[in-house]
């Protein structure tokens, strides 16, 4: 079915040439970007002169005009009224992650009640577990989305006793953290959580604030904050995973948690409006706005002009994120069906599938266009993940192994205890190495992601490759018959060749002679 005003190999023609001959399954890690986009974008770099913002010459008011208008855009992309949020430019969503976290650690430094509480949950990217490193009062690792939901409806705060790596909050503020998508098998994470836990009258969970890793999600799905009573406070986003290109990220921000990142002792160029730097050590922040005070430095101008033209793109392209997501939840579907279908010549199935119990494909509630895998031999063994990313290599086929930055997911799919990863790291074992398999174990995973410009051809020579590359058929048997001369030629006979093969018995019955 079509979900686009044109067809995804029309697409695929005019606005990915280099697609041709590639099967690209990366898209977790970025999406491709349109030739149109750079075309518009270079035709406005060839006709305007864009100056550094902090001035006031006609190049650096139009950068700032420009600029100001790209956040806007963005905010009303994921639907988030401007009176509700603000929208803080970045590198990427790990930096929109530091900023919140860096901005806890400083917010009431220097008193009785500094430092902050900080809970996660097991699937999230590695960024997001950094966070517990800066969390002094404690921190608290949420297993499972069965222990997030009994946290929010419990009437207190569980003993620390039952948490898994970490105590109950204790401190004066807090932060909870957790990805809207996990970015190892697209399991999608309940977005209600963050309302739910601000509506809660748990005296426990009041002055916790929730922050929303969105940047695998946002990939192939609406993100909707127009709720702003129900929306994350802080919401960090890689935008080139949408795009393509720039590479930005951004931090949305509620503006009734504003505060919480007020006080950072850290200040940066264009983010104060007077500093002495005498005697008299002193400096004041600026106070127009949330992000004036969050973005240090120059602003990467070029590049959210450029998003500008990702923007108007996307949408003549696709029309709207729903159609993307249609499109990538059937294709996601397809692949996962004809993946866990196959099997050897005995019956052993070829792919080891990691998802979440809760989610289903072709479900875009509940699972995103991604697939997390181990390939079995038919004597139930692995074969490396480092092996599979070579032989899809020479096929043109462009996909991602190994820990993709998800320790607990990995973990928890691959049945790893921390006993045992530590053994592996001691024997050797680093990210990204080909270590494959340790101890009987697979030490990573194959991971393939569909997004907007995937096509039925993409899934079809992926689906091809793994069935002609690692399905074990059974050899064929020769038989060697010798001629046989019979006295009566009008009776007919019975010639049964037995051979012996894994232990079971085959008849061959040739009649005739």
């Amino acid at each position: 079915m079509e979900y686009y005003p044109q067809s995804v190999e029309k697409i695929r023609d005019r606005e990915f040439p280099l697609l041709r001959g590639i099967t690209y399954l990366d898209h977790a890690g970025t999406t491709l970007y349109p030739r149109s986009l750079i075309h518009d974008f270079g035709k406005d770099l060839m006709s305007n002169i864009f100056g550094n913002p902090h001035s006031a010459s006609p190049s650096s008011e139009l950068s700032t005009k420009r600029t100001e208008r790209v956040r806007l855009r963005v905010l009303q992309y994921f639907k988030a009224d401007p009176k509700d949020f603000d929208m803080v430019f970045v590198a990427n969503a790990t930096a929109a992650i530091k900023l919140v976290a860096s901005a806890f650690q400083d917010y009431e430094y220097g008193t009785d009640q500094s430092g902050f509480w900080y809970g996660y949950h097991d699937d999230a990217h590695t960024s997001l577990v950094g966070v517990r490193r800066l969390a002094s009062a404690g921190s608290r690792r949420f297993v499972s989305d069965t222990e997030v939901e009994d946290w929010l409806a419990s009437s207190k705060e569980k003993d620390s006793s039952t948490d898994h790596g970490g105590g109950a909050f204790t401190g004066k503020y807090g932060l909870f953290a957790y990805p809207a998508q996990s970015n190892l098998h697209g399991r999608r994470l309940p977005l209600a959580w963050s309302g739910r836990l601000r509506k809660s009258l748990d005296p426990a969970h009041r002055n916790i604030y929730t922050l929303l890793d969105a940047a695998a999600y946002i990939c192939t799905a609406q993100l909707d904050l127009s709720d702003a009573q129900s929306a994350p406070d802080f919401t960090a986003l890689s935008l080139y995973k949408i795009f393509g290109f720039p590479d930005l990220g951004a931090l949305i921000v509620r503006k009734a948690a504003a505060h919480m990142l007020q006080r950072r002792r850290y200040f940066g160029g264009g983010t104060v409006a007077m500093v002495i730097n005498q005697h008299d050590e002193w400096h004041a922040i600026k106070n127009h706005s949330l992000h004036e005070q969050l973005e240090d430095g120059t602003l990467p101008f070029h590049s959210i002009i450029a998003l500008d033209f990702a923007l108007d793109v996307h949408k003549r392209l696709y029309k709207s994120m729903d159609n993307i997501s249609h499109h990538t939840r059937d294709l996601s579907q397809t692949l996962y069906n004809n993946l866990s279908s196959l099997r050897h010549w005995n019956g052993q199935a070829v792919c080891e599938i990691y998802k979440g119990a809760t989610s289903t494909y072709g479900d875009s509630a509940t699972q995103g266009p991604t697939i997390a895998f181990n390939i079995h031999t038919s004597q139930g063994g692995w074969i490396g993940k480092s092996h599979v990313e070579k032989l899809a290599i020479a096929r043109s086929i462009h996909l991602r192994t190994g820990g993709v930055c998800n320790p607990g997911g990995i973990a928890s799919s691959l049945n790893l205890s921390a006993a045992e990863l530590r053994r592996n790291y001691t024997e050797g074992m680093r990210c990204g190495d080909d270590l494959d398999v340790l101890h009987g174990k697979p030490t990573g995973v194959v991971r393939v992601s569909l997004g907007a410009m995937s096509s039925s051809r993409d899934v079809k020579v992926f689906s091809d490759f793994i069935e002609e590359t690692f399905v074990e058929k059974p050899k064929p048997v020769v038989v060697t018959l010798t001629p046989v001369t019979l006295q009566d030629r009008s009776r007919r006979r019975f010639l049964v060749v037995v051979l012996r093969k894994s232990k079971r018995f085959l008849a061959a019955k040739i009649c005739g002679l």
